[in-house]
């Protein structure tokens, strides 16, 4: 086995989207010091910058609008997914299928999503 297939097999990458909004939100979180780490974690195929570099591309691009980040934000910092089926948080879950499916197709073209 080279060092590039170690490498690789020692990273995991994300299942979807969703996965690595939530990976992305808990590990700034612990970055800024606001809540402590208490596990260990995998190494994941890419860094918080890699991420964060994406998002702000799509949104430069215009394909995340500031609606969508506010809703990512809110619900990434709940640790959930916003319910269809909750009178109040409707439209929040058609905004965040929205902005999950533009995250996971910029996200498989880096090759972070199975």
């Amino acid at each position: 086995m080279n060092k590039t297939q170690q490498i690789s097999n020692d990273m995991e990458k994300f299942h979807n989207a969703e996965q690595m909004w939530f990976w992305f939100i808990y590990s700034k979180s612990v970055q800024s010091g606001f809540i402590r780490n208490h596990f260990s974690s995998t190494r994941k195929i890419c860094e918080l910058l890699d991420v964060e570099t994406m998002i702000t591309k799509l949104y430069l691009s215009g394909k995340l609008t500031e609606e969508h980040l506010a809703v990512m934000k809110k619900f990434g910092d709940k640790r959930r997914a916003p319910h269809q089926y909750i009178w109040a948080e409707n439209h929040d879950a058609y905004v965040w299928k929205c902005a999950m499916e533009i995250l996971e197709k910029s996200a498989r073209k880096n090759g972070w999503i199975d």
